[in-house]
């Protein structure tokens, strides 16, 4: 999703080489910033507006990493979307629209601008903050369990051809002999069966008790349904609204637990779809 290299913006009275750019809003923002809208922004140091920002990543002249918030989010869709579609667009937001100029890049990026030194971060006499890096993903933790996830929103056909029926853990309540096994006993699977009751109810909490915004979301999926994103404290769920649910938790390094729909789901992902914030 790059720009094309000689784009350029002002930003602190120097040309800014544009290398790509992502939206922060309630209902898309880089999860692996945070499970919700206003955890992103925090990472950011910026307030949770309700039209939410764009973020334009790039260069300067002299090499070093800069993020300029914009608040015209329109404009940075549209370049998004045009750079999606092979198409070269040249995102220039006017400074009166420039809310911050960054020092450093909140995602990892591997472009660099043409013909200037390659990225680092700016010297402390040109930034007034510390300089924002990606979270690390090279160990298993929230910021990689998010990733998991997106990657699972992405890919979904492919996670989706790969189970047989009894890959599933069950969507409803266990029974008297599944509560009763006794640690170890089944190899972790009462773990994960506790797990994911666990989700299950902070997911329908949702529903009555609305949670921050962008800890469930909703967008496009093939037919009539709808592609389900929720978050919560050391788990994420991917759905189809007319389909099953995987969840990744934090404690389980690099599983991917499928969920079949059984009675509970189906109602509850109905539920979740009609108070997700969804892309405008």
């Amino acid at each position: 999703m790059a720009g094309t290299d000689q784009d350029a913006v002002d930003a602190e009275d120097d040309a800014l080489y544009v290398l790509t750019a992502v939206l922060l809003t309630p209902a898309q923002f880089p999860s692996v910033l945070g499970d919700d809208y206003p955890e992103a922004c925090a990472a950011l140091d910026l307030p949770p507006l309700a039209d939410g920002y764009g973020l334009v990543l790039g260069q300067d002249s002299d090499g070093a990493r800069w993020t300029v918030v914009v608040d015209d989010v329109s404009l940075v869709a549209v370049a998004i979307a045009s750079w999606d579609c092979g198409m070269e667009y040249e995102l220039s937001p006017d400074e009166r629209t420039v809310v911050a100029a960054l020092p450093g890049w909140p995602l990892a990026l591997a472009v660099a601008a043409p013909n200037v030194p390659a990225p680092h971060d700016p010297s402390p006499q040109t930034a007034d903050r510390e300089p924002l890096r990606p979270p690390d993903t090279t160990v298993w933790g929230p910021a990689q369990r998010r990733l998991g996830a997106d990657e699972i929103a992405l890919q979904w056909s492919m996670w989706r051809e790969q189970l047989k029926e009894t890959d599933f853990a069950p969507a409803g309540t266990a029974t008297p002999a599944q509560e009763e096994a006794p640690p170890g006993a089944d190899g972790g699977a009462s773990r994960t069966r506790s797990g994911i009751r666990r989700v299950l109810a902070e997911a329908r909490s949702y529903v009555d008790t609305p949670p921050p915004l962008g800890r469930v979301r909703s967008s496009f999926a093939p037919g009539d349904a709808r592609t389900l994103r929720a978050d919560g404290p050391g788990w994420s769920m991917v759905a189809r609204t007319d389909d099953i649910a995987f969840v990744l938790f934090d404690e389980e390094p690099g599983e991917v637990v499928p969920v079949g729909r059984g009675v509970e789901l189906p109602g509850l992902l109905e539920a979740l779809d009609k108070m997700a914030v969804r892309p405008a």
